[in-house]
């Protein structure tokens, strides 16, 4: 039977890649799967895989099709997390496709991979 995995992100700084992504979402790295291109991230809780780390020399996509959601449920939680993934080391994506009211803002990560934090008490905005 056919399942969805976890979402893999291309970088091309693996160690810095999982030094943001760990302490962003309070994974773990584990040493399954671990090699010189790829690094798996689990859970803290140790429910399980979250997300897959594998280096890539491929440019970052400035419109990428595909992208993390990382939800919140307060605008003022927003604010809050936004501010400190910025000190992790994202930066504010000056993003040109936000519709009015927007309960998205547009970061990336250290390597320039696009994410949204997402609010859901104004929740869903077209994006």
């Amino acid at each position: 039977m056919l399942r969805l995995g976890f979402p893999v992100i291309g970088v091309s700084d693996l160690r810095r890649a999982v030094t943001f992504w760990t302490t962003a979402l309070d994974l773990a790295e584990t040493e399954e799967w671990a090699s010189a291109r790829w690094r798996t991230l689990d859970h803290a809780d140790g429910s399980g895989h979250a997300l897959g780390l594998m280096y890539s020399e491929s440019p970052v996509e400035e419109y990428p099709r595909l992208h993390l959601d990382l939800v919140v449920d307060t605008a003022e939680e927003q604010a809050a997390e936004i501010a400190r993934l910025v000190e992790l080391g994202a930066h504010q994506v000056d993003w040109n496709n936000y519709p009015p009211e927007a309960d998205f803002v547009v970061l990336a990560d250290p390597d320039g991979n696009r994410f949204c934090v997402v609010d859901l008490s104004r929740a869903p905005s077209d994006s």
